[in-house]
């Protein structure tokens, strides 16, 4: 049977149905003729209902019916959707309020975002306004997914709004839940401009301390300081009040771009104020911020001035402390801040051992920093990245690499630590240096395994130690693979492996290379006055 015959068929068998049922006064709004209509619509392509008769009886009801049937009971927020669209382009179909919400609801727990911004925006054209019990919910689910637009364009359509227009008030929890998440994602200046061009200018939307706090700390992570205080010095137009978060956000933000002296003074400013007191994360933030300007005695005279007012030092503080005096070389300072710490009940963790171990190695103290090593695996302490690292460093630099090629060893073992190339590259220097390219080859290989890509420290090495050997068409596939990892070329392994194939006679070779390579080249300097920039100083990480 031809497909026209077949649906006028249908349509001929509905309407006798619907008339039948009709004459027992059931009504056109009867639940046989839903279920019917959502028979056909399960069953046949929906342009079955493109005809005269679903025009003449398919009411706004009688459709709602019909979504919530095939939403519900067959679990299918999709042919729901397929139906609605159908109804209300083909037939002109005006669907009722509760329809809208039922599909944005259901889109949105079934994960169908795109559709459901569909729906938001016909609801839109329709006149139509999102309810107030449903409007987070399905924010919050389109923000989650990360339709941040659409999530965005309902809060605005929402803040928009007049008194007169009915719109309910926004709970600030849901757009501080859309600010955080697009400072999760990195995208502070989408989150800066929703802030300052809807949630500040609406009538509906009203933002609380928190509201300013996210995104004070979103800016102060990218360096915005500057632009955070701005928000910071309008929080009182907005009935909002910086509390003890806004100013630990802002005073770890002007340390962490140097500027110490401020945070200082805003340290000071708090400690003026009225139902506001600086707490242990307040100090130790500054003391972080002179440490890492070497500015030792301030920071223990900071230490005991918090001490004078009543806020003990914990852990993160004494190594803070410790990191600093190792960081200058003064390990008698820092065994001293290790023994008071110590008395005062904090346990050394991986964190003090580690900071120990790097002041030890950078004064030349590398067997003392063993002992270290030694001791925190008597007290079950697990190293991490950063202590292998240290080590791997100091021993590489005195020539130790049998040593340094056995801690390696020990990380391809600890499946917890994903190691980053400045682990390796030490050790691969060495054994390149000393002429020992197949262990320096195991070890690139062993980067690999661990899912380390090379960096571009990693390849130069390997290039001048192959290059050294005469290996040339090693270090050709080196550079090779460089490019095709898109490594950035290195202007020292460039201009080594262009003079050592010229004077190999691979002229057709160093050509290509010289072709390839992204940066200008220098073939006449000499590579035996090149050296290799290792990273040896590392920044022990200490959660402030």
């Amino acid at each position: 049977m031809p497909l026209w015959v077949q649906r006028a068929s249908n349509i001929f068998l509905i309407s006798r149905f619907h008339a039948q049922v009709s004459s027992k006064s059931f009504g056109p709004e009867s639940i046989w003729f839903t279920k019917v209509v959502c028979l056909v619509c399960f069953q046949e392509s929906l342009d079955v209902f493109n005809s005269h008769y679903f025009r003449h009886n398919l009411d706004p009801h009688i459709a709602f019916n019909v979504i919530h049937h095939i939403n519900t009971n067959l679990n299918n927020p999709r042919l729901a959707f397929r139906f609605f669209q159908c109804t209300r382009i083909n037939l002109n179909l005006v669907h009722c309020i509760g329809t809208f919400n039922l599909l944005l609801r259901s889109l949105c727990q079934m994960g169908c975002h795109d559709l459901a911004a569909l729906v938001f925006k016909y609801m839109k054209a329709d006149g139509y306004l999102v309810e107030s019990s449903l409007l987070e919910s399905v924010v919050l689910a389109l923000a989650n997914a990360g339709k941040f637009g659409i999530a965005k364009e309902i809060l605005s359509n929402q803040g928009e709004l007049g008194s007169e227009e009915g719109g309910s008030i926004v709970r600030p929890f849901v757009y501080n839940s859309l600010l955080s998440l697009l400072m999760k994602q990195s995208r502070v200046d989408e989150a800066v401009d929703f802030l300052k061009d809807h949630i500040l200018r609406s009538k509906r939307l009203f933002p609380d301390t928190c509201t300013f706090n996210i995104v004070i700390r979103g800016l102060c992570r990218v360096g915005g300081v500057d632009k955070a205080f701005e928000f910071f010095n309008d929080m009182g137009s907005f009935g909002c009040f910086p509390d003890i978060v806004t100013y630990n956000t802002l005073i770890n933000g002007l340390c962490a771009v140097g500027q110490v002296d401020r945070a200082r003074g805003l340290l000071t400013n708090l400690e003026l104020q009225d139902g506001l007191s600086p707490d242990v994360v307040t100090y130790t933030s500054v003391i972080s911020g002179y440490c890492k300007l070497g500015r030792m005695d301030e920071t223990l005279n900071l230490m005991d001035e918090m001490i004078t007012y009543g806020i003990s030092p914990n852990l993160v503080t004494f190594n803070i402390l410790i990191n600093g005096f190792g960081k200058l070389g003064d390990m008698f300072s820092a065994i001293n801040v290790y023994g008071r710490m110590c008395s005062v009940g904090y346990p050394p963790d991986v964190v003090t051992f580690t900071s120990l171990i790097d002041g030890y190695c950078r004064t030349g103290e590398l067997d003392q920093g063993l002992k270290l090593w030694d001791e925190m695996n008597i007290r079950n302490l697990k190293p991490n990245l950063y202590t292998f690292a240290v080590l791997i460093s100091a021993l590489s630099k005195e020539n130790r690499l049998n040593e340094a090629r056995e801690l390696l060893r020990q990380l391809k073992l600890r499946d917890d630590i994903v190691p980053q190339p400045f682990v390796y590259n030490p050790v691969l220097d060495g054994f390149c240096k000393a002429g020992n390219l197949n262990e320096a080859n195991v070890i690139a290989a062993e980067m690999e395994s661990k899912g380390c890509c090379h960096d571009k420290i990693t390849f130069t090495i390997l290039i001048l130690g192959h290059c050294m050997k005469g290996r040339m068409l090693d270090a050709m596939a080196i550079f090779d693979k460089m490019l095709s990892w898109g490594c950035v070329t290195d202007d020292i392994a460039v201009s080594c492996l262009t003079s050592c194939l010229l004077k190999a006679g691979m002229a057709k070779e160093a050509y290509k290379v010289r072709l390839t390579s992204s940066k200008d080249l220098n073939p006449d300097l000499s590579s035996s006055k090149q050296s290799i920039p290792i990273r040896t100083s590392l920044d022990i990480p200490v959660a402030v």
